[in-house]
């Protein structure tokens, strides 16, 4: 099928991370897809190669002209151009339209997964709209993630990574990795890296901004010392998770990935103006720790909410012997759920 994928950059880069993962992973299966977005510069170093399959287009201002596919995907509310959507209800098969909703493991997610808004009025007048949750859980969309994955991981050669990027280990030390926000809780968590040897890998942006700020020129501080990467690739970001035993990420892309890599990792979700982000942070909690042994679950929490301001505790970091056993045990339970793609496919073949 020809796909149409919609994404708008908000900022961070997040959104077309996730977009050109998802047009990517259609592509990689047969199908064929357009990824409109209005800034197309992160893929320069995130995806620089392309992929076969993959046709990446500029949000536009001349649509009258773009004919719409067998689907069309608005990733993230978006919000169509308006010559587009009337071009999709003029069509005599019309496309299935998919609004792509952001990752959540609250409840809502569940009960609204599936459901169709259907167009009264507007330039879409007679389609049908469907929301698509991504989710952890059977009646969700699933997560992204690519055929084949487990398998390279199981070939993947942590040390020749690392070797192969600077990233050499010595004696004693942990590889951490550090994917975050501005955060005012960086200082406390150099000093307590800084107990015990550790090699922090700080990605481009502002964990390497913050990183340098906190440790100067020296990069170094008691038994920490700290690298800063070069803007990575998806795939090279993907083995640093790997190739890492603990590793910090935020929003959504990085997220999930950690969870796929199946080390103990630490999510700093987006902060939202409203504190939405509490609700959605502890949802995830409570389902992430539901079967962890209670000392995990706890010391888990309590970094989560230190590091996402939530707390007053001090920035402590769980043994990670226990944490990673279940959150290999967490990503066993992920695997044996449909990825997002098989998802939608199946869901797109109804609806056809």
């Amino acid at each position: 099928m020809q796909w149409d994928l919609f994404c708008r950059v908000v900022d961070n880069f997040g959104d077309i991370g996730v977009c050109w993962r998802l047009a990517a992973d259609l592509a990689s299966r047969g199908e064929r897809v357009r990824l409109w977005a209005d800034d197309l510069s992160a893929l320069a170093w995130m995806a620089p190669h392309g992929a076969p399959g993959v046709e990446v287009r500029p949000w536009t201002t001349e649509w009258d002209s773009a004919e719409p596919g067998d689907v069309v995907v608005e990733a993230f509310g978006c919000q169509l151009p308006a010559p587009f959507v009337h071009r999709m209800a003029q069509r005599v098969s019309a496309p299935v339209w998919i609004n792509l909703e952001y990752l959540s493991a609250e409840p809502v997610v569940e009960r609204n997964h599936g459901l169709a808004s259907p167009q009264f009025s507007g330039p879409g007048k007679g389609l049908n709209k469907w929301f698509i949750y991504p989710g952890f859980c059977a009646g969700t969309g699933g997560l992204i993630r690519e055929p084949g994955l487990m398998a390279r991981q199981q070939i993947f050669d942590a040390p020749a990574w690392r070797l192969d990027h600077g990233l050499t280990l010595r004696a004693g030390e942990r590889p951490v990795s550090l994917f975050c926000y501005a955060n005012l809780a960086i200082a406390a968590l150099l000093d307590r890296l800084a107990a015990t040897p550790t090699l922090l890998v700080a990605t481009a942006g502002p964990a390497a901004e913050q990183v340098r700020r906190e440790l100067g020129p020296t990069l170094c501080r008691g038994a920490l010392r700290a690298i800063v990467m070069p803007s990575l690739t998806q795939q090279d970001y993907d083995a640093l998770l790997c190739a890492c035993d603990l590793n910090f990420v935020r929003g959504e892309d990085s997220f999930v990935r950690a969870q796929w890599a199946g080390k103990p990792f630490v999510w700093q979700i987006y902060p939202q103006h409203d504190h939405a982000h509490e609700a959605k942070l502890n949802a995830f909690l409570e389902r992430f720790l539901a079967a962890a042994d209670a000392s995990v679950a706890d010391q888990v929490r309590a970094l989560w909410l230190a590091w996402n301001g939530l707390s007053r505790e001090s920035i402590a970091k769980p043994a990670l012997a226990h944490w990673q056993g279940h959150c290999e045990a967490w990503r066993a339970g992920l695997l044996a759920r449909p990825d997002m793609v098989q998802e939608l496919l199946r869901f797109v073949a109804e609806r056809r």
